[in-house]
């Protein structure tokens, strides 16, 4: 059963995904229609990323109390109601809006996700589930691209929004008839949580909070921004947006798949776990330089083959680090931490995003590409040389304990 599980939190991330691209595919025509440019696109992607943060360090630890099954039916409800209420917009402040209620709910999936893998997966396999459900992110961002592309040429860009909505409402019917929590975990589940602030002391997760403030701003400026670039530097249309912007979000997919078999092989191997983590995180890190030839390119090809080395090399990275606190915390306060260290996410992409629109809108994207190159190799080097040791020291604890 733990593998229909683990289907059910990948169907939630593409859906998640097709929710939250479906306005970066959108956005060329919906800046013509509702008339804004750069600088008002960049306050709508941070109006999601606000939310998003704000939510991150409530809904963990919500769905840690209401448990996984209740949680993540009710981040699935709120998110599709606010991703058909997008059809409603008439104006970039009312985008803004319906976007802000967006990030609210697409908060808890990160959270809920994480603590279904550790409730149904052993250690070793832990990696490998989480790059399955998060390569649901690769591919509802795939997906995304042509399919967003043919709602909107034949149904119009409401429905696309509209459609896509629906989509997280059936979900919800499914979920809740089959999701259980495995009877061998449900005593740990149930023991109440710590309170949020004190979780948060602790310097694992305070510094996996500041190491995905590095991290996770690259892949939104993927996700909301290449199309964008495309638009603008390649003078790629709508139909070829569909064509051809899914390929660095295949290359995703793989990198989630990579990653999570990558570490589970070292293990096999007989390196530790914390070695396995090490050398997976140095490793994918590193593939995600290929930013800085992808925006030195003329030729628009090339730039799609160098943000796929990116993208393929975020995913590999993530798998192993979705299944870092469960190498070290009991299963009843994982999507507390997931939450809170998530806040970091979205205080990093709120603030980069806005970054990123002021750079493009005064400069052009060659800065942008270049600091998505490195901020990935600050958040592994905070990982290797501030969380790591101090989750040792932690684990140790517990086991004393």
């Amino acid at each position: 059963m733990r593998w229909v599980m683990i289907l059910l939190a990948f169907l939630a991330t593409v859906i998640n995904y097709l929710d939250r691209q479906t306005l970066s595919v959108t956005a060329p025509l919906l800046r013509q229609e509702l008339h804004f440019g750069d600088i008002e696109y960049s306050r709508i992607v941070s109006a999601f990323m606000l939310a998003y943060t704000i939510m991150n360090g409530i809904s963990g630890p919500v769905i840690d109390r209401l448990g996984t099954r209740w949680g993540y039916a009710l981040c699935m409800l709120w998110w599709s109601a606010a991703g058909a209420a997008h059809a409603f917009a008439r104006s970039a402040f009312s985008l803004g809006v319906f976007r802000f209620l967006l990030g609210m709910g697409e908060a808890g999936n990160w959270p809920a996700a994480v603590k279904v893998v550790s409730e149904w997966f052993p250690t070793r396999e832990r990696a490998l589930a989480s790059g399955i459900f998060n390569s649901g992110a690769a591919i509802g961002a795939l997906a995304a691209p042509p399919l967003i592309a043919w709602m909107v040429l034949r149904f119009g860009w409401q429905a696309s929004f509209l459609l896509v909505g629906l989509s997280g409402f059936l979900w919800v019917v499914v979920w809740l008839r089959v999701y259980r929590t495995p009877p061998e975990a449900a005593k740990e589940t149930s023991v109440a949580p710590p309170p949020a602030w004190q979780i948060l002391r602790q310097r694992f997760v305070w510094s996996l909070t500041l190491a995905k403030s590095f991290f996770d701003p690259a892949w939104y400026f993927y996700i909301f921004w290449f199309p964008q670039f495309l638009s603008s530097v390649h003078h790629f249309d709508l139909a070829q947006i569909g064509m051809y912007a899914w390929i660095p979000f295949l290359a995703a997919d793989a990198g989630n798949l990579a990653g999570g078999a990558f570490s589970a092989l070292l293990m096999r191997r007989g390196l530790s776990t914390l070695a396995a983590r090490k050398a997976s995180f140095v490793l994918f890190s590193g593939l995600m330089t290929a930013a800085i030839p992808a925006v030195a390119t003329a030729d628009a090809r090339l730039a799609i083959v160098f943000v796929s080395f990116a993208t393929f090399g975020y995913t590999g990275c993530s798998a192993n680090m979705l299944a870092f606190p469960a190498d070290f915390y009991p299963k009843n306060v994982l999507a507390s931490i997931w939450g809170l260290a998530s806040m970091g996410s979205g205080f990093g992409g709120m603030l980069f995003s806005l970054i990123t629109g002021w750079v493009v809108a005064r400069f052009s994207y060659q800065p942008v590409f270049f600091g998505f190159a490195v901020t990935p190799l600050i958040c592994a080097a905070i990982l290797i040389f501030v969380t790591m040791p101090a989750g040792v020291r932690y684990s140790q604890l517990k086991r004393m304990g």
